[in-house]
């Protein structure tokens, strides 16, 4: 199935998966393998997780202990060595690159705690680039664009570039860019690491609004327990073994 086509019975397979209450996503038996040195380090072991769509998980886990990897197979950044992975119904495991690259423009929003802004771009206009990767007019994707950054609250930053703002802004820019698409699911990286006390409960009150008003699958990688008890589960990966509990 071509790439175009791939995205659209998705999108038909993720209103259905919502309506039935089925899982948004579907580990099962994951592993993760990596060479080093001549030896091969085993990073996920038979992970199994569901994550149902509109809930918010916390990640936690030591430095090692395979959390990070765990992140980049949700995000699709990462296939694993065996098991099964299937996103809104459909089977991963067997998608193309192609396919994968434009589930990720068109569902998954990206959250990095240095921000990955493009620094030659201003706030506007690094918002409205998964937009442009689409092939949406530059007009269209700005005005789609400012839509977001007035609901993060920079409207006023637009024409700024990322080194004129501050951190908390800067990070207001990166979830109005991961929102742009309208992702089923919002996977942030220690989205409040680089952010004094005071701004990281801001931004952690923003996606947590995000997750509750539009319903957005929310999942962050943190290593702040009192940041992921504001969370719907806590997701402890130890390891390479998991363990989900309610918060």
């Amino acid at each position: 199935m071509g790439g175009g086509l791939f995205v659209c019975a998705l999108q038909l397979t993720l209103v259905l998966a919502v309506c039935n209450s089925e899982p948004l996503i579907s580990l099962r038996g994951i592993t993760k393998r990596y060479q080093h040195a001549g030896q091969t380090l085993s990073v996920l072991n038979d992970v199994c997780l569901t994550v149902h769509a509109g809930e918010s998980c916390a990640i936690l886990g030591a430095s090692g202990s395979g959390k990070s990897t765990l992140l980049a197979i949700l995000g699709l950044l990462s296939a694993p060595d065996s098991g099964q992975h299937r996103f809104a119904g459909q089977d991963i495991c067997t998608a193309c690159p192609d396919q994968l690259a434009a589930l990720r423009n068109r569902h998954i929003g990206f959250v990095f705690q240095n921000f990955n802004l493009m620094p030659r771009l201003t706030a506007l206009d690094n918002v409205a680039l998964p937009l442009t990767y689409r092939g949406v007019a530059r007009n269209e994707a700005r005005e789609r664009a400012m839509v977001r950054l007035v609901q993060v609250g920079l409207a006023d930053r637009a024409a700024h570039h990322p080194a004129d703002l501050s951190g908390g802004q800067r990070q207001r820019v990166a979830i109005a860019r991961a929102l742009i698409g309208e992702p089923a699911l919002i996977l942030a990286d220690e989205p409040t690491g680089s952010l004094d006390t005071g701004t990281a409960s801001d931004i952690m009150d923003l996606l947590l609004s995000l997750n509750r008003e539009y319903h957005t699958t929310l999942v962050v990688v943190t290593h702040d327990i009192t940041i992921a008890r504001h969370l719907q589960r806590q997701i402890h990966v130890e390891g390479g073994r998991v363990q989900a509990f309610a918060s």
